[in-house]
């Protein structure tokens, strides 16, 4: 399988970066921003590229190197990736990347940092960042993540090339789905449906069916507001969800972590952990680690949520529109009471429930409390 095959709906871009990481490496810029929609699979991308750029095939055979397989799996020495399971990047975390920036790589040609979600990062953040994304180290490369252009500072757009993948077609999220996931084909098509391109989204309800349930029993809940009593229970049930998803996530993903971290060290499940080991094995599952993620995982969940009620007052406007035979219904299982709502609301007032969606996503990242957030937009949306 090529390192490229993971990418979906990008082969114009995987042909020009393919093209880029087989050329002159004098000619390689040193900084880029992928930019892309949530779940268009812009991380993904950044690792291919990292890898073709380290890879001596250049990515360009079927079979991955053992260059490429480390550079994917997150293991190659000179390839530093920063996550983001806060819910900010930290001035401390960027300061390390810049250190290592300035090492020379040990085995590869190219020392690669890639940020993901770097409008995440505050402004002084940023601007630490600024002088190295300008002059970078004569063999790094930084490979920064974010959205779109407009979501990162005019200074740190100016100094990179930007790359920007477009959002995935359902028929091509739903091939993607059955030949890596597995997923049966009529699963494969509603989940690409569902997710609106977005391809952890579509694996995520393609294999999951509590979540995928979870979406439903929204959809349904949000067409039937009718009081306000209805409104704040629904923002409960939503949150306490999100909470317990979260939770789930973030000690799914420690217990990976510990798994990946006994194997590098060559110990079994049972193995003690040497004394020496212990305080990276313990940093794993902090109880103030876990928290965090957890909590970047529960505003990941309510995000979702939001997508898919705006996704709603979409269908709403399509009807209203007569455009459901060119663009189609997200919701399809909830035609009937949506287009009973697309008669009886102004689209004016279509209009604004997606404005309100919008003010309601605002508050989130501005770090409001989430079920007053949920119960304001809820009582905004009854109609």
């Amino acid at each position: 399988m090529s390192v490229w095959d993971s990418l979906v709906g990008q082969r114009q871009v995987v042909e020009q970066l393919k093209a880029i990481a087989a050329g002159d490496p004098k000619q390689i810029a040193q900084s880029w921003l992928i930019c892309g929609p949530p779940g268009s699979g812009r991380s993904n991308m950044a690792r291919a590229f990292a890898a073709a750029l380290e890879s001596p095939d250049h990515g360009l055979d079927d079979e991955p190197t053992r260059v490429t397989q480390q550079v994917l799996a997150g293991t190659h020495p000179d390839v530093s990736v920063l996550a983001t399971d806060k819910v900010t990047i930290g001035i401390d975390e960027v300061r390390d990347l810049i250190g290592m920036s300035e090492q020379m790589p040990s085995t590869a040609p190219w020392r690669i940092i890639i940020i993901e979600d770097v409008d995440r990062m505050l402004e002084r953040t940023t601007n630490v960042l600024l002088k190295e994304i300008e002059e970078p180290a004569e063999h790094c490369i930084w490979l920064l993540c974010a959205p779109s252009a407009q979501d990162v500072l005019p200074t740190i757009r100016s100094r990179t090339r930007i790359v920007n993948l477009a959002v995935p077609g359902a028929a091509a999220v739903a091939k993607y789905l059955e030949e890596n996931v597995g997923a049966e084909p009529k699963i494969a098509r509603r989940a690409a449906r569902l997710s609106e391109g977005h391809i952890g989204i579509a694996k995520l309800y393609a294999t999951d069916e509590r979540v995928m349930t979870d979406r439903d029993e929204l959809i349904v809940g949000v067409l039937g507001l009718r009081r306000a009593s209805q409104a704040v229970l629904l923002a409960g049930s939503l949150n306490a969800n999100a909470k317990a998803q979260a939770e789930v996530d973030a000690a799914r993903q420690a217990a990976r972590e510990e798994a990946d971290f006994r194997r590098i060290n060559g110990l079994g499940p049972d193995d003690r952990i040497p004394p020496k080991l212990r305080g990276a094995y313990n940093a794993i599952s902090k109880k103030d680690e876990l928290k965090r993620r957890a909590t970047r995982r529960s505003r990941d969940v309510l995000d979702r949520a939001l997508n898919s009620i705006a996704s709603i007052y979409r269908d709403v406007a399509v009807i209203q529109n007569g455009a459901e035979d060119s663009v189609g219904l997200i919701n399809l299982e909830n035609r009937t009471a949506i287009t009973e709502l697309a008669s009886r609301m102004p689209r004016a007032a279509a209009v604004e429930r997606l404005d309100e969606v919008a003010v309601a996503r605002r508050r989130l990242m501005g770090n409001g409390n989430p079920v007053l957030v949920f119960e304001a937009l809820f009582c905004a949306l009854m109609y």
